[in-house]
């Protein structure tokens, strides 16, 4: 099971749905924001999610691109239980949007009780996807894979890795690879991605497979070696970097980041949304950070959205069943 973006460009072009960011046709301002608007952050302060959300609100407040601002709101709790419950049962729906993860896949199938139905929530846009990458502290000695495995196998289970919580984007990806390498890890969990690459820097944790943009000021600074990439190709800002696949592994693992509306949203606000984050998605602004970030792009309107979101329903619950999640 691999869950790769190719294959998500693959099925749009196959059902003929591909996109540009902006394809709203309503008449500019037919609907505006009466009050702040709660931009709910599907993850902790600190974490890709976090740090995407406020870029948006900065780049959006610097052209006066919204009559009212967006006010970053982290609900990281129950990996991301939080957070869609406070979208579901928002009073304002028409004020109240959400920057999401995988965990908007994950988190309803592994908490079914929680009696969240993600298809019911309002489409906006999608920002692009954000690739995973093994990391390790540079005082470990550990340079490339092998020798990262070899360490694992040593430790036998007392090799310790940081995550953002079971059936979580990070723990998927280490299980995956507990099962495909053979090893057993010692997993702890946080609250954010910020924190998870702030404890390695510490060398309170052993290895991360943190975002690249979550890791990317530690990476800079000669903290953290990055190792392999969970990705299709090389990432471009990592090129020496290898990827699971030229382990002989055919497996990449990109998280969504994508902005979505309360369910029972008006058409007419989530017009006014797609047409704010499409224009911010255009912006040189956005387009250099998705570089700097290692972000890739994955362009779908509104009807492709909610397409996507029942083929990543499927392919996540075949690969929580695969690692035992």
């Amino acid at each position: 099971m691999k869950l790769t973006r190719r294959i998500a460009l693959g099925f749009m072009f196959a059902t003929g749905m591909m996109a540009s960011v902006v394809t709203t046709t309503t008449p500019a301002h037919a609907w505006e924001p009466k009050k702040p608007i709660d931009f709910v952050i599907m993850a902790g302060a600190g974490g890709g999610a976090d740090q995407i959300a406020r870029f948006l609100q900065s780049v959006a407040e610097k052209k006066s691109l919204t009559v009212r601002p967006l006010v970053p709101n982290n609900k990281g709790g129950g990996s991301g239980a939080e957070a869609l419950i406070a979208l579901n049962g928002a009073s304002d729906k028409d004020h109240s949007i959400l920057v999401t993860l995988n965990s908007f896949f994950t988190t309803p199938i592994r908490q079914p009780n929680l009696g969240i139905d993600i298809q019911t929530f309002t489409p906006v846009t999608m920002m692009g996807v954000d690739p995973f990458v093994l990391w390790v502290h540079k005082d470990s000695g550990i340079k490339t894979f092998e020798e990262w495995l070899a360490k694992v196998k040593a430790d036998n289970g007392e090799y310790v890795m940081g995550g953002t919580g079971k059936g979580q984007e990070d723990s998927i990806v280490i299980a995956w690879m507990e099962k495909n390498f053979d090893v057993k890890i010692k997993y702890i969990p946080y609250k954010g991605g910020g924190a998870v690459a702030k404890d390695l820097a510490g060398q309170q944790i052993m290895a991360s497979v943190n975002n690249p943009a979550e890791a990317k000021g530690f990476f800079e600074s000669g903290d953290v070696v990055p190792l392999i990439a969970f990705s299709d190709e090389r990432l471009p800002n990592l090129p020496d970097t290898r990827t699971v696949k030229e382990l002989g592994k055919d497996f990449s693992y990109y998280n969504q980041r994508a902005v979505v509306g309360a369910p029972g949203m008006s058409d007419e606000a989530a017009a006014y949304y797609r047409d704010l984050f499409g224009k911010i998605y255009d912006t040189e602004e956005w387009q250099t950070y998705m570089k700097s970030e290692s972000l890739e792009p994955l362009p779908m309107d509104a009807a492709t959205q909610k397409e996507y979101w029942k083929t990543q329903v499927d392919r996540h619950n075949e690969l929580l069943k695969a690692i035992g999640g």
